[in-house]
């Protein structure tokens, strides 16, 4: 009779072990995503570069940890969304989130506001078009130029803030021409460390190839995005005939704020007044031009219209206009390969997420022959943003 009580007990210890295990499991993987949405919402965020924009402070295939604490951590806007899933399920385009229920948004104390001249991490603003909250915006990294209150000005490629030359970032990428008959072999290319280069048949044994319909100025030849140093390098080759810098001139197409009253370009541009939380400015013409995007779509006005110069909030014409935020201008490093402040305008203050850290993984992936290891750049690893 003992026996008996002691088989059952065992067979219930058994089964209670089971429930319990799979129990604690999915506790376990709860707690687990509880603590990664806290850790990422509030401190720190895993980034990956996908575009050379950011050549060479950040390259293609780097990892970086993104501070939030630096600015301050925003509060979430959109709450119902699966963790460690932004925008879409992983590869599936079926949407991570649900924007039925939209909160207030809110930032928490930061240890300072954004400087002029550092990398940061924001949401890219003109995804409202794709009807995305702010918080599933694209994440994009660029380098702050403009803080709000200051003019930001680019005369031939040089920029001025409120009037003075400011310092350019350290590598900074521009464009020339190399003007060839051939195409450049691209083991030349790799000896000398460029890597972002015009290629028109990447099949072939030539990095890139020069032809008829492609040419700058009437000579054939094909563009390369690098630096002043590593383009007097490739110039040195017997096999290329020059290498000029390539200069785009006022009135170059889609650069904001795209109306025919303002001729600028990516090397000329502006000056342009970055709005701070408070300033107040006429509704003149101009005004409507360069503000009534930001009027419209980021300054959480319910109901505006913009009938051709004037804009109207909640049915009334205004005459002029308070900012409810400060606004940034953030360009690329890479500075003619970089879809940035220069093509969409501002950036809010509400779109930035945080400051990037340091690299913690990095693989190239320009070169499909290497092997594993050798893609690993393990002299990055580690590196501080700056």
């Amino acid at each position: 009779m003992l026996k008996f009580w002691k088989k059952r007990n065992k067979a219930e210890d058994k089964q209670k072990k089971k429930k319990g295990f799979f129990r604690e499991l999915f506790n376990d993987i709860l707690f687990a995503l509880i603590a990664v949405t806290i850790l990422r919402g509030l401190f720190v965020e895993a980034f990956a570069i996908p575009t050379g924009s950011m050549e060479n402070s950040m390259l293609i295939g780097d990892h970086l940890f993104v501070s939030k604490f630096h600015y301050g951590a925003r509060t979430p806007k959109t709450p119902i969304q699966f963790p460690l899933a932004h925008q879409t399920f992983w590869g599936s385009g079926i949407p991570s989130y649900s924007d039925i229920i939209q909160l207030p948004q809110y930032r928490l104390p930061g240890l300072r506001s954004v400087k002029r001249g550092e990398p940061v991490v924001f949401n890219f603003p003109p995804d409202y078009k794709k009807g995305f909250p702010v918080d599933m915006k694209t994440f994009y990294v660029k380098r702050c130029m403009a803080v709000p209150g200051e003019t930001f000005e680019v005369r031939q490629k040089q920029i001025f803030i409120n009037g003075a030359a400011v310092e350019n970032p350290p590598n900074m990428l521009t464009s020339f021409f190399v003007t060839t008959d051939r195409g450049v072999h691209e083991r030349y290319m790799r000896e000398i460390g460029i890597s972002d280069y015009t290629d028109e048949n990447p099949g072939d044994t030539y990095a890139t190839n020069a032809l008829p319909n492609y040419n700058y100025n009437g000579r054939m030849g094909f563009y390369v995005n690098t630096t002043h140093e590593k383009a007097e390098q490739l110039a040195a080759y017997p096999f290329i005939q020059d290498v000029e810098e390539v200069f785009f001139e006022r009135g170059e197409p889609g650069i904001y704020p795209q109306s025919p009253l303002f001729d600028w370009s990516r090397d000329d541009f502006g000056p342009l007044t970055m709005p701070e939380e408070g300033m107040t400015i006429p509704m003149t013409t101009a005004n409507v031009a360069l503000y009534g995007e930001v009027i419209e779509h980021y300054e959480h006005n319910d109901d505006v219209v913009i009938e051709g110069n004037d804009i109207f909030i909640d049915g009334e014409k205004i005459t002029e206009y308070t900012f409810k935020q400060g606004y940034y201008f953030m360009i690329g490093d890479n500075r003619h390969n970089s879809l940035d402040s220069r093509s969409w305008g501002f950036v809010p203050e509400d779109h930035i997420v945080g400051k990037p850290l340091f690299i913690f993984w990095s693989v190239d992936r320009t070169n499909p022959n290497a092997g594993f290891f050798d893609r690993i750049r393990f002299n990055r690893i580690l590196n501080l943003i700056d």
